[in-house]
């Protein structure tokens, strides 16, 4: 059985040296990995003592990163009504999600060029060159 993180005890650990960080209803000691963290502490600190989830699942961490939270686990969190917690159901869609801002990204790319290619081809054929 997992231990149960009050909301006390979340606030308590919210400085540089002592960081619980509160993802999908559980509670993740990041106090070793917080110097590591790609983005910077300032954006781990920030999210001290209150629910992270939505600024973790915004970023769209990798794979890799959602398998160094397995090893930093404390416990589950105690929902109490002094902190809200978001639902976790409402995160499952972030793969969904990511793979459709990637295939967003590549329309961005390519409709630009073949609208350049166009141009090109327009003004080749309509000057008489052929």
């Amino acid at each position: 059985m997992s231990k149960l993180v009050t909301f006390a005890e979340l606030k308590e650990h919210r400085t540089k040296d002592s960081l619980y960080l509160l993802l999908h209803e559980k509670v993740y000691d990041v106090t070793k990995f917080i110097d590591e963290h790609p983005g910077g502490d300032e954006v781990i600190l920030a999210e001290a003592a209150r629910d992270a989830t939505e600024a973790f699942e915004d970023v769209g961490h990798s794979d890799e990163a959602r398998a160094l939270l397995k090893d930093m686990l404390v416990g589950d969190f105690e929902k109490t009504d002094e902190l809200k917690t978001k639902p976790a159901a409402s995160y499952s869609n972030s793969a969904a999600v990511n793979t459709a801002v990637q295939q967003g990204s590549n329309a961005m790319y390519f409709v630009p060029l073949a609208m350049l290619g166009a141009y090109f081809a327009w003004r080749y054929y309509s000057s008489g060159s052929i």
